[in-house]
């Protein structure tokens, strides 16, 4: 269930050649239906699927979207890529060089608008095809730290996450929101999660934010680690005040419950947000209709790969993305009698 390898950018000289190709391509597919095109011209469409580090759940359920994609869409052969996750994967999708990409919606939210980290980058033009699961915000540290709730990062070293990550940008958020300065407050660290994890261990860092679905592959082996007792710290005290910095239908609080983790014997309050699947608007429409109905018709074998897509539904799919969904998408939940009234 190992994800295909990451392909290289190259296979289209720039974002502008890749864009006209898929103006060309959204014009033949309008003629026609995508199956009766591709059973003429023995078309072969590849894309690729922008997910995050090895790590965490967008690498491995990102590889399964990409696997169920090409088992399932007539004629399209996908593979995930690897990538710093939210941020990076948006920037990607702006720049023609990904299809699909896995981000947090808070973060699309910022694409979407031109804000955040898109401030200096400027909106992207981007679709949602479907909500995937809730992102629970880890702050994950030893017992041996004794830190036990936000305040007590003070002074301490903390990683944020990889640069160009959702969980940095929302690690900052939070800390902000809790009263803490990043700049001044704690000394921060860049890392992702495989490396926050091993620095944890090593006793290099106090702690670190991880936002992820349950469970992350990174966090099971700290957890697994002898003579390392893994800790997640609450960080829900800071919804109400990212509610009103942020809006309140981007962030909710949801626990970690007991057991997703080894030793986690009690659920955890933290900061949510959901994961979503999106992609440019420029994408043909009859495309973008078969991905999201293979992603439903073939649920049982994205679960397989990772447990996440159990929570997979047509009615929390079509519902509380925060940016426009792609026509595509809303066609197929219509279908389904699931799209909101």
């Amino acid at each position: 269930s190992t994800p295909p390898p990451s392909i290289p950018d190259s296979r289209f000289p720039s974002p502008h050649t890749r864009r006209r190709f898929l103006a060309v391509l959204a014009t033949l597919l309008a003629a026609c239906d995508p199956r009766e095109f591709a059973r003429r011209h023995g078309a072969r469409l590849r894309l690729s699927v922008a997910t995050g580090p090895t790590g965490g759940v967008y690498y491995v359920y990102g590889g399964g979207i990409a696997k169920v994609i090409s088992a399932h869409v007539p004629n399209v052969e996908a593979t995930a890529e690897v990538t710093s996750a939210s941020v990076d994967n948006l920037k990607l999708l702006r720049d023609g060089k990904v299809d699909l990409a896995l981000t947090l919606a808070t973060t699309a939210a910022d694409a979407e608008q031109g804000g955040g980290a898109f401030e200096r980058f400027g909106r992207v033009p981007v679709a949602a095809l479907a909500v995937l699961y809730t992102q629970y915000t880890h702050l994950v540290t030893l017992d041996r730290t004794g830190v036990a709730r936000l305040a007590d990062l003070r002074g301490r070293v903390v990683a944020l996450g990889g640069p160009g990550s959702g969980t940095e940008d929302i690690a900052l958020r939070i800390l902000r929101a809790s009263g803490l300065d990043p700049a001044r407050d704690l000394r921060a660290q860049g890392l992702g999660v495989n490396a926050a994890a091993d620095a944890l261990k090593d006793g290099k860092i106090d702690a670190f934010f991880w936002s992820s679905g349950l469970p992350a592959g990174a966090l099971l082996d700290l957890a697994s680690t002898p003579g390392r007792a893994m800790r997640l710290v609450p960080n829900d005290d800071a919804l109400e005040a990212l509610r009103q910095a942020h809006g309140a239908g981007l962030y909710h609080r949801a626990d970690i419950p007991a057991g997703a983790y080894p030793g986690l014997e009690r659920d955890v309050p933290t900061v949510a947000t959901t994961t979503l699947l999106v992609v440019d608007r420029g994408m043909p429409e009859s495309l973008a209709y078969d991905i999201t109905r293979a992603l439903f018709d073939h649920r049982d074998e994205l679960a397989a790969i990772h447990p996440e897509a159990r929570n997979l539904t047509m009615e929390a799919a079509a519902a509380g993305a925060p940016v426009p969904y792609h026509p595509g998408a809303e066609r197929a939940y219509r279908e389904w009698g699931v799209w909101p009234a």
